[in-house]
């Protein structure tokens, strides 16, 4: 294989699929990303056995066809500090040889058959979406992830299509959002019927996915695992085995104590009242009355704060306290100037919404 790589191009890709490759595995060969050159591209592969991705550069100059394993880190080091503007990758049976102006590597190689296969996308999609909506849903889910749980369903983000909505929704256990986007056209197969659970690792990789904000993302199941395409770039992960939790049963419903808050100023006032909270007094209070909502919190030996804000309210009074950090979670991701808090009675959940599309629910705590 012979291969001038535009440095840019090669760099960027790189940083995406070696996201993918295992810190520490048992297969050493995992540590790799393997290179596939034909005449009119180069595809470079990487799987941690879990989540696989195939990234094709078309701004190449392939002068001989070939295929190699190389070290993932050390080559994306190499290519991170060249200074050059053209990449030059040689293979033959002694190894591979990295050319830039001033500089020569040499590495070791592995047998490209011995790599695992990386699944493509083949056939018809069974859901479309733009690159900007799908990205949009990570956005406004993907924070609720439970970050470690025995109940493997809340490590990863339920995708359920119906009609031409996609709903993304995530929980630990102690708060829930979901997401609604809209979709190009009516889903079918598994996503329709029955819904996905994707992992929420492979969640994170398709948020860092570039590219036009139009560019569509397609879709399908196959087996246990889903595929994504999104122009030149294929991602495929296994899916989260287990029962998602019958979460609309918790959305709270019936509420008769509303109001509009500003997101920008309602995140500066959680912030700053979170400043005098530790791990023994871990909650901020939320006291609402007639046009006033006031945030306190107050740590042993470190003393108390007090934020007030005017607002539009009309209702009974209430209190209420909440974990500081779940309210800063969902607030600083919020793209909406402004959003709506529904309350019920003190130990019942918190609901925020955004029109139609956005709710997040959150347990409230007991600080007295």
């Amino acid at each position: 294989m012979k291969v001038n790589f535009n440095k840019t191009a090669l760099h960027e890709a790189l940083g995406l699929v070696t996201s993918v490759v295992p810190s520490r595995t048992p297969k050493p060969i995992l540590k790799s990303i393997r290179i596939n050159a034909t005449e009119e591209k180069v595809c470079l592969s990487a799987t941690n056995l879990e989540t696989g991705i195939n990234y094709d550069l078309n701004q190449v100059e392939v002068a001989r066809p070939g295929d190699a394993v190389l070290p993932a880190d050390r080559f994306a080091a190499i290519v991170r500090e060249s200074t050059d503007d053209v990449v030059n990758l040689e293979t033959s049976e002694a190894g591979c040889r990295i050319k830039g102006a001033d500089s020569q590597f040499t590495m070791y190689t592995q047998d490209p058959q011995q790599y695992p296969a990386v699944p493509d996308f083949d056939g018809k999609p069974e859901l479309e979406i733009t690159l900007a909506k799908l990205q949009e849903g990570i956005g406004l889910s993907l924070f609720a992830v439970a970050k470690e749980s025995t109940r493997y369903a809340l490590n990863g983000i339920l995708w359920e299509a119906k009609g031409k909505k996609l709903s993304l929704v995530a929980t630990d256990g102690r708060r829930l959002a979901r997401s609604k986007v809209e979709i190009a056209a009516k889903a079918t197969g598994q996503l329709a019927s029955g819904g996905a659970i994707v992992p929420a690792k492979t969640m994170a990789l398709l948020d860092r996915l570039g590219g036009d904000e139009k560019e569509i993302v397609a879709v399908k199941i196959a087996g246990n695992q889903i595929l994504i395409r999104c122009g030149n770039v294929v991602v495929s992960s296994n899916l989260v085995e287990g029962n998602f939790p019958q979460y609309e049963d918790i959305i709270p419903e019936g509420y008769d104590k509303k109001l509009v808050l500003k997101t920008e100023a309602t995140l500066s006032a959680v912030r700053r009242a979170a400043l005098l909270t530790n791990e023994d007094s871990r909650g901020v209070k939320m006291s609402i009355s007639k046009d006033t909502l006031v945030f306190t919190s107050r740590a042993p030996e470190m003393g108390d704060a007090q934020i007030e804000m005017a607002v539009e309210y009309k209702g009974e009074p209430i209190e209420v306290a909440f974990n500081p950090q779940f309210l800063i979670d969902v607030l600083r991701v919020m793209k909406s100037a402004e959003f709506e808090l529904e309350l019920g009675q003190p130990d019942r959940p918190g609901l925020f919404r955004i029109g139609a599309n956005f709710i997040y629910v959150v347990m409230p705590i007991n600080i007295s």
